[in-house]
């Protein structure tokens, strides 16, 4: 393999050990399938923007997260939480260069714009109820034939 193809080709081996990292092993399937397999359907997925903005952004939940009590399977014991990123720290330092961090405040930029809703993608798609009324321009003359 020459210099040029491997410096094409070299960006594919993140995503290669990334779905190496999973955590089902899925015997008896080819190598290629399985790697599709574990890259697309297989990695622990973190919460989507919809469900923080509905769930978790919510002052109760958000306490409880906060707040939570000890968990020996969590990183930190579940002590350092980013809500907003849903995701756990090791220590408190951790979390607060996290807070300064860009992916913390795209995914807070990201947070303030509103939640995208079923009756929103239907009217994208043309099935949804069109609620606006054609503004008709009413003239004088309109007015006398209908008087007369």
């Amino acid at each position: 393999m020459s210099r040029l193809r491997r410096s094409r080709t070299h960006k594919a081996q993140r995503d290669v050990h990334r779905a190496s990292r999973t955590r089902v092993n899925l015997p008896g399937i080819s190598v290629q399938i399985s790697v599709l397999i574990k890259t697309f359907f297989l990695q622990a997925r973190t919460r989507d923007i919809d469900q923080i903005q509905l769930v978790d952004l919510d002052p109760k939940n958000r306490a409880k997260l906060e707040a939570q009590e000890l968990d020996y399977e969590r990183p930190g014991l579940a002590q350092h939480y980013c809500v907003e990123c849903a995701k756990y720290y090791e220590t408190d330092s951790a979390l607060r260069s996290h807070w300064k961090s860009k992916v913390h405040k795209r995914r807070c930029k990201a947070l303030k714009e509103p939640a995208y809703t079923i009756e929103e993608s239907e009217r994208a798609a043309g099935l949804g109820r069109d609620d606006r009324r054609a503004i008709v321009a009413v003239t004088d003359s309109d007015v006398a034939m209908s008087q007369s």
